[in-house]
């Protein structure tokens, strides 16, 4: 029987008001495109799990099992993403809109004409040091394009990971499976959104939001897809 411990350079608990909090990783196998997450849930968490748990589910993996992912060959890059792309921001956490592709993709889910209000708006803004004014204007999930680029894994460097679609509902699917209270989470270093949950769970967003806040789950190539919450005072997890 061992211990789970957290990921390199991550902290197992963090302190909310009052109350503390673990924040458990839980390491699978490498998720491709097409698998099942209630399967996913049933493997790795469903036997951890308690109730009172919050589960934390990357949106990466929910939207390979979904299916929310736009191939390179799918894209035909044109002259706009190419200029666009070359005066972007270079995000030290990774390829963002500086990324070409990303930026066709961006274009193709919002159009030529948001993407160039978005860049132009943006631009005006960094001399006084504003961040995300893009991402606010673009919209429709352009701001959780993943992939297209080769940081941790080969395997997503010929796709782009977009936001999964309905994640209120995958959430529910697994609530209604399995029991399992859960969320759909972007987040990386920068910080962190709440993409979708199950309805059951009664914690707002903002405070879902501070129990991740320093990203448990890392950005390197860590294979924690799923965080599993749980108040200390319940805290007597182990894995065989």
């Amino acid at each position: 029987m061992e211990d789970i411990k957290p990921n390199e350079g991550r902290k197992l608990e963090i302190s909310l008001g009052e109350e503390v909090y673990c924040r458990y990783p839980i390491k699978t196998h490498f998720v491709k495109l097409g698998e099942d997450y209630i399967e996913l849930v049933k493997k790795y968490v469903l036997p951890l799990y308690k109730e009172g748990d919050i589960l934390s589910m990357s949106e990466k993996v929910i939207s390979l099992c979904q299916g929310d992912v736009i191939l390179k060959d799918d894209l035909k890059v044109g002259k706009l993403a190419k200029v666009l792309s070359g005066y972007a921001y270079k995000n030290p956490a990774g390829p963002a809109m500086d990324n070409v592709y990303k930026m066709q993709a961006a274009i193709k889910i919002a159009g030529p004409i948001r993407i160039l209000f978005a860049s132009f708006l943006s631009a005006l803004s960094k001399p006084f040091g504003v961040r995300g004014v893009f991402y606010k204007v673009a919209g429709k999930g352009v701001r959780n394009i993943d992939g297209f680029c080769v940081v941790a894994y080969d395997y997503y460097e010929d796709k782009g990971i977009l936001a999964p679609s309905n994640p209120d509902n995958a959430c529910q699917n697994i609530k209604d499976q399995l029991g399992v209270d859960c969320m759909v989470v972007d987040a990386n270093d920068l910080g962190v959104q709440i993409l979708g949950k199950n309805k059951e769970i009664g914690y707002e967003n903002y405070m879902l939001s501070k129990m991740i806040g320093d990203n448990p789950a890392g950005q390197e190539g860590e294979q924690t897809p799923f965080i599993l919450i749980r108040k200390k005072e319940q805290d007597n997890i182990e894995v065989v």
